[in-house]
Order: structure tokens, then sequence, then C-alpha cells
């Protein structure tokens, strides 16, 4: 494994120092090999395409489905780009929306959780946030199995410092030895939960789904702002980022209220760009239990 990574290290350095317009004729060969010749998880895509838009055409699901396939191709050579990645080309590349609602809460000395999907090119998302913050924002991340890719990803993410990264399990302790700092942080909250770890079910595009009560949780007990950030593609290795506030005041919600809210919001995004969505996992693989009468 150690010289698998070696080499790749050495491709993927390689790929970084590229310009973005040889970056995306590699990426339209990427989407070439992943779609037609390895046909990477294609059924798990067209499966939970098929099951979130059940009134859609077979044509209608075939065209999200290659143009999601592009832009998984883009975002995989997009991430690597990052090693290489001046501060002044993502500043180009990456446009905030109501950035004033952040600012507001900044002023104000408030702590806020960016409660985000994987939409757009979430690897970007802290870096860029970074560079309009006076801030190195907090990532919450789930631990890669492969140590060396672990590494690697670890390096991306904390790239020119910008980012301090919280493991999964050692959020909260984490977040309540700062709770007097004001800090930001970014919790991408739509991974399908393991069974022991789903403490919650909802509806999601019409089906029972489980989701993490953790940003719920959380932003109560720490008193964390929470804001929505839904992130898409405006054109070819460019997005957007729409700012929304999600609430202010945690403590005051009713049980389930902020969890209902980030999933509603999830999924008003996704109807609207369905290909920017990460389709590739299975997202209804676990069932919600049957009640005992």
């Amino acid at each position: 494994m150690r010289i698998v990574y070696f080499i790749f290290n050495i491709v993927a350095w390689f790929i970084s120092i590229l310009p973005f317009g040889i970056l995306y004729l590699l990426s339209d060969f990427l989407y070439f090999v992943i779609y037609y010749l390895i046909q990477y998880r294609r059924k798990t895509v067209y499966t939970n395409l098929k099951r979130a838009f059940p009134g859609k055409s077979k044509k209608e699901i075939k065209s999200i489905v290659k143009q999601y396939y592009r832009n998984l191709s883009d975002i995989i050579l997009e991430t690597l780009k990052i090693r290489n990645f001046s501060e002044k080309e993502l500043d180009r590349r990456i446009i905030f929306n109501n950035y004033e609602i952040l600012e507001k809460y900044f002023k104000e000395g408030r702590s806020v959780f960016v409660a985000a999907g994987h939409c757009g090119n979430w690897e970007w998302l802290g870096i860029a946030l970074a560079r309009i913050t006076n801030f190195h924002p907090y990532a919450i991340y789930k631990q890669l199995n492969d140590p060396y890719f672990e590494k690697y990803m670890s390096m991306l993410r904390t790239k020119s410092g910008y980012n301090n990264l919280i493991r999964f399990k050692q959020t909260f302790r984490t977040l309540a030895r700062l709770r007097d700092k004001q800090n930001i942080v970014i919790i991408v909250g739509d991974q399908t939960p393991t069974k022991v770890e789903i403490n919650y079910w909802t509806k999601f595009f019409g089906r029972e789904t489980g989701f993490f009560l953790g940003l719920e949780k959380m932003s109560k007990a720490l008193d964390y702002v929470v804001v929505f950030f839904d992130m898409h593609r405006v054109k070819r290795g460019y997005y957007e980022i729409d700012i929304l506030l999600l609430e202010d005041d945690p403590k005051r919600t009713e049980e389930y209220e902020i969890t209902e809210k980030y999933v509603r919001y999830l999924e008003a995004i996704i109807r609207k760009n369905p290909d920017n969505w990460l389709w590739s996992h299975r997202r209804w693989k676990h069932q919600k239990p049957k009640t005992e009468s």
C-alpha cells in the first residue's frame, strides 16, 4: 500500500500543477472512464435518483446521472488541485452571497455552525470560507480507513493552516473546550449514519430517512447560530454559495426543529439542482424500525 500511495502522490502532485483548462480536459477523460468503463456505482446512482424522483422519465434520469458523473470527475480533480491552488484563483472561483448574515453574528461575538450538504465542491468550502473571515474554520470529518489517504486528505484540508479538523466522535468535547472562544464550524451533515448512529427519522424525498441530531444538540448546548450554505455550480470550476439563516436562537426551538429545517433546506436545493448532490452512496440502505403495537 505504501508503494501505491507513493505513486498516487506523484500523480496527484502533477495533476495539481496543471492549468484549469487542461485539468478539465483530463476530467472529461476521467468521466469517460468512471461512467462508461468502470461504471463506478452506476447502479446505486440510478437507484437513488429513481427513488428520489419517481415522476421523472428514464431520459430525464439518465441526463441527471451523466451530468452527475461529469460533476464528480471535476470534483475529484478540483480537490487534487487544492495542493497548488493560489488564493487569488480561489477568490475568483467562489462567490459568497448574503455574507452580511455571517458578518452580523461575527460582530455580535457569536459562534456559528455552517450546515451544508455534499453539494458543489465541499472540499473547496472550508478554504474559501477562511479567505473571507478572520477565522480558521473548524471542519468536522469522519476519518478514512486508509492511513495514507487519511494523511493526504488532511494535508489538503488544512492547506496553509486554513482549516482545523475535528474528528466526528470528538466534536462536542472539542467545542466544549472552546466555548469561550468565538469560532465558525462546518458540518456537512448529510452523510448516511450507521444504524447505531441514527437518532432521528424523517421524510426525505418522500422516504423515511435516518439523520444525526448532532447539529441540533450541539447548537442548543453551545448556543451557536446555525446557517445553511447552498453551494452550487455556476459554470465549470466556478461556484456560488447562498448563505441562509437557519436558526439564531437555538435554545428556544422545539425538539427536532433545527434538524427538520436542515433536511427541508437540503431537499429543496437538491430538487433545484439534482445533479449537484453526491448520489453515489446508498442513501436509503437502512429501514426505519417498525414500532411495536
